[in-house]
């Protein structure tokens, strides 16, 4: 689950962090009397959406040489004109595809003098089970260059769960920052409660970019992204409702309300399998056979038939989709149940593009005289190879 930046700085100043007095609007008045508030010679008006590169973003319904997403005002007049320029236009980024998303939300922060830029995130490593931390001298909007171009400018060092950030941590992320040690006590005020943030919030990703020097000597955080692990959203209701529906894929929000894990991707076959490594192998091998999947969905291995209903309904919802892939190996989930659940979507949506159905496991027999006897075009495949061979060919047809 993301959040927007202003929550992500509301969240970093109950821990501690150092961070620039912001306030929320959700209105060009609402922005005015932000600004009226904070009472400051300069202010950032910032565009809330779930991606980055707002800064070089541009508008959809602006003029190609208007500014981007993030832009300075000294004046209350400046902060209208830019909230004018904001709500309620879309903004497209290098993060968010050629959609862009609908501002509906402004952040009205005090500006800073800044001296340096840096870039820290903290993000869990899989291959270590630990906790990452990775650090750059190079922060801004330039960060993914400086990734391509001189990752040698990047530190990463690992944290192990047990003994938890320790001095030792500190220091190689602030000499990999290219800081003395007169800011190690500057550093480990924004680090420690970080650190801290990220174990209580159940976070799976914090991207501080860029973290700040600022002309009185202080190191802040001017930007904040959250990502938090949605298996532990039962923990933190507080943080549950957070949640910005509207800049989340509706195809994915109506996928999670029936416990289904769905991702929305750019091909054209649609994927539904059961088990993650399953789907994965499914979505490879489509991608082998020179096609790409429109879809990663794991219907989970004990989904009833009404769940399955509703997957295959959310697969076709999505208007790229000119053919579907069922790979289904059974086991808590029997193939007879998947099959029964195939054919009332099928029937109830008028199924007119090309299926083809791999079943093997529990039950596999019935499920496939299910599939027989229910008079609808379905083509049947031996294995996974023989599968995505078949939709592949019947796509292109």
């Amino acid at each position: 689950m993301n959040i927007h930046e202003y929550q992500a700085k509301e969240i970093l100043r109950k821990f501690g962090v150092p961070t620039s007095p912001g306030i929320a609007a959700f209105t060009v008045d609402e922005a005015v009397e932000a600004a009226k508030k904070l009472n400051h010679p300069l202010y950032v008006v910032k565009s809330q959406i779930h991606a980055g590169g707002r800064g070089k973003g541009k508008f959809k319904e602006l003029p190609a040489d208007a500014k981007g997403g993030v832009r300075l005002a000294k004046t209350f007049d400046e902060v209208k004109k830019h909230a004018e320029d904001m709500l309620g236009k879309t903004l497209v980024t290098i993060q968010n595809g050629p959609d862009g998303n609908v501002v509906k939300r402004l952040y009205i922060e005090a500006g800073s003098d800044i001296l340096n830029e840096y870039y820290l995130s903290l993000v869990v490593d899989r291959a270590t089970s630990r906790i990452a931390i990775i650090a750059s001298s190079e922060g801004g909007m330039d960060i993914e260059e400086v990734a391509h171009n001189t990752p040698e400018k990047i530190v990463t060092t690992y944290i192990d769960p047990v003994t938890g950030l320790q001095g030792f941590h500190i220091r190689k992320i602030l000499f990999g920052m290219g800081l003395g040690k007169d800011d190690y006590s500057k550093i480990e005020k924004v680090l420690v409660p970080l650190y801290k943030a990220f174990i209580e919030t159940d976070a799976s990703q914090i991207e501080i970019n860029p973290l700040a020097r600022i002309a009185n000597g202080e190191i802040r955080a001017l930007d904040a992204k959250f990502n938090f692990d949605d298996n532990a959203m039962f923990r933190h209701k507080d943080l549950e409702e957070l949640r910005d529906e509207d800049e989340e894929n509706p195809l994915e929000l109506r996928a999670k309300k029936w416990e289904l894990s769905y991702v929305k991707m750019d091909g054209n076959i649609g994927c539904m399998v059961n088990g993650a490594g399953l789907a994965m192998a499914t979505m490879d091998i489509i991608k082998l056979n020179g096609a790409e999947p429109a879809n990663f969905l794991d219907v989970g291995g004990g989904a009833t038939k009404e769940r399955v209903t509703e997957a295959f309904k959310i697969i076709l919802a999505d208007p790229a989709v000119k053919g579907i892939l069922v790979n289904i190996f059974g086991g808590i989930m029997k193939c007879d149940i998947i099959a029964e659940g195939i054919i009332a979507a099928a029937k109830e949506v008028k199924l007119s593009i090309p299926l083809v159905v791999r079943l093997e496991g529990t039950n596999v027999q019935l499920g496939k005289e299910i599939l027989a006897k229910s008079g609808l075009t379905i083509i049947p495949a031996d294995d996974l190879g023989d599968a995505a061979k078949k939709i592949v060919a019947a796509v292109k047809r």
